[in-house]
């Protein structure tokens, strides 16, 4: 351990970082800036390529940089696994998905183990990144990398550190939001604040893993649930005719004992949908139900259908079914301004649509194709232009995403009728009078 800290603090220790995407490809940037030599490793041969050419698949993360680092010689894109023993630590950062019943997905973790166990050396660093349940470090990963015939704590080490990662933040980065780090071990969590250390700017040691492994599922619980209260508060104040957004802006005015939590069509991204479920599902084998978890998922969960269901009541106050309308959906990320749309809500809105017999649209700058998803496929679906003309060829335009460029209230002249998932236009639109579309907030 003494010799992996001092090739850390002499910046001549190699570090790799298993997944090239979201959390890893900023993860490996800031080790190279920091003056390491960086392996980055990944199964697609698409990023290892635009790696190489010095291009950037991620929006948020620019080409130049990406570029510098290549050009520098310390970064490596490769996706030849036998570089893992050249590595003094290596970092992973592999998805954690969600089964069909909801049930945790740790393949990717136990494979990417399998490939580090078939060549973990003496001295090495491993660390996961990858948010799981509690537990997962030492009762799963470790055992698989023993099966090299290497002993965690004697011949290498073994932490867990969450990823923080946030695409689209302007006041935080992967380098500024602070580390925490758990070790299965007091030598392992050493040597991974160490690590850390030496490239971000501030590092949290805790007492194990698992605290660091809970650490991330409370952070992401806590947003979930407070987010599934302000949707069932929207729910139940539209019944009553209260605007919910009103509501919010009125108690933020209390100085203390209130964090205002935004409604919206549903949650995306990476963690706040799944990362809960991990939680609740190890509680079971404990004994325990995680009630809040579960509500709080069945709430946020039914919020696309909510959408669907409000289009529909829209439309047929206008004397028109959803079946043979016409929609479009503004924004296929999960939220405004990324070019990122891993869990996004809006991929459910419109099959939602779609199964009712819509003709459906989605218009997103940052998409000019619809991905196929784990879950869902619309690859046949191209953006349309953002302009006054092609909204308001649409019975009906549904804003998903609260995308700088959906915000100018001009773009919705000619529409018809306007359901606001996100309050983004609908104040500025109300203020148009005789001008404005019909305006529905959903």
């Amino acid at each position: 351990m003494n010799g992996l800290v001092e090739k850390i603090e002499q910046r001549t220790a190699v570090v790799g970082v298993i997944g090239q995407g979201y959390v890893g490809l900023p993860l490996a940037l800031v080790f190279c800036e920091a003056g390491f030599r960086v392996r980055g490793f990944d199964v697609d041969p698409a990023k290892i390529q635009a790696i190489s050419r010095g291009e950037s698949f991620i929006k948020h993360i620019g080409p130049e940089r990406v570029a510098a680092a290549v050009r520098s010689g310390n970064y490596l894109a490769t996706s030849d696994f036998d570089r893992l023993s050249e590595c003094d630590a290596l970092i992973v950062c592999v998805p954690t998905p969600l089964g069909h019943h909801r049930e945790p997905d740790n393949s990717y973790i136990h494979s990417t183990g399998r490939e580090i166990a078939k060549r973990l050396r003496r001295g090495q660093l491993v660390v996961l990144e990858s948010t799981t349940y509690p537990g997962t470090t030492d009762e799963e990963l470790r055992p698989i990398l023993e099966t090299s015939g290497l002993r965690c704590g004697v011949d290498f080490l073994l932490a867990f550190s969450p990823e923080r990662e946030d695409p689209g933040r302007k006041d935080f980065n992967t380098k500024t939001i602070p580390k925490v780090v758990g070790g299965v071990d007091e030598q392992s969590t050493r040597a991974a604040v160490a690590l850390y250390g030496s490239a971000l700017a501030k590092v949290v040691p805790v007492a194990n893993a698992r605290v660091a492994e809970s650490c991330k599922l409370l952070e992401n619980v806590f947003r979930s649930v407070n987010i599934a209260l302000v949707n069932e508060l929207k729910v139940i104040f539209q019944r009553m005719g209260i605007d919910v957004w009103e509501v919010i802006r009125a108690a933020e005015t209390k100085p203390f004992g209130f964090m205002p939590f935004y409604p919206g069509p549903g949650l995306g991204g990476h963690c706040i949908p799944l990362d809960p479920f991990y939680l609740s599902w190890k509680a079971a084998e404990f004994g325990e139900w995680a009630r809040f978890i579960e509500l709080a998922g069945e709430i946020n969960t039914r919020m696309p259908r909510y959408v669907v269901n409000r289009v529909a009541e829209a439309l047929n106050e206008d004397g028109k079914a959803v079946k043979g309308s016409r929609v479009l959906v503004l924004g296929l990320a999960y939220k405004a301004n990324i070019d990122d749309d891993r869990e996004s809500p809006s991929y459910e809105i419109i099959e939602l649509l779609k199964d009712a017999g819509a003709v459906v649209d989605f218009c997103d700058p940052h998409f000019p194709v619809a991905k196929k998803t784990r879950r869902h496929d619309l690859s046949s679906l191209r953006s349309v232009p953002v302009d006054a003309e092609t909204f308001g060829r649409y019975d009906a335009v549904v804003l998903a995403t609260a995308h700088e460029a959906f915000k100018d209230p001009s773009l919705y002249r000619e529409a018809k009728l306007v359901v606001d998932t996100r309050n983004a236009v609908a104040p500025a639109l109300a203020s148009k009078a005789a001008e404005r579309p019909r305006v529905v907030k959903a």
